[in-house]
């Protein structure tokens, strides 16, 4: 069910405490922890606590959660001490989602070009 836990998630181990992750940030409703696999210097994961597949699911079924997410990747940027930033959510494997649990990237640090990959 929406918003529920996963055992097969990831993310939702991660906020259970199962699996470990650098975590910066822990709201109420939100979780941000450093990527594994950082494309930038700072790339911050910042997902809801709750399990919703991906942003747009997120959005519609939430959107109070889904500002959430976004106003602690404001707060993440400003830790960073970030001027310029840029925050993404890939919907879909064909947008190189890997982990099915909603989630915004924070990424900063460095000149970011556009278009991205």
């Amino acid at each position: 069910m929406a918003g529920e836990p996963q055992d097969d998630c990831l993310f939702c181990k991660i906020v259970a405490k199962h699996v470990p992750a650098t975590i910066v940030r822990e709201t109420e409703t939100t979780v941000a922890f450093r990527d594994i696999n950082p494309q930038a210097p700072t790339h911050v994961l910042v997902i809801p606590k709750a399990h919703y597949k991906d942003a747009a699911t997120l959005a519609a079924a939430e959107p109070a959660l889904a500002a959430d997410v976004l106003r602690e990747a404001q707060t993440v940027a400003d830790e960073d001490k970030l001027e310029s930033y840029r925050v993404v959510f890939n919907t879909g494997a064909g947008a190189g989602q890997t982990v099915f649990h909603a989630h915004a990237h924070v990424l900063g640090g460095r000149g970011l070009q556009w278009p991205p990959g």
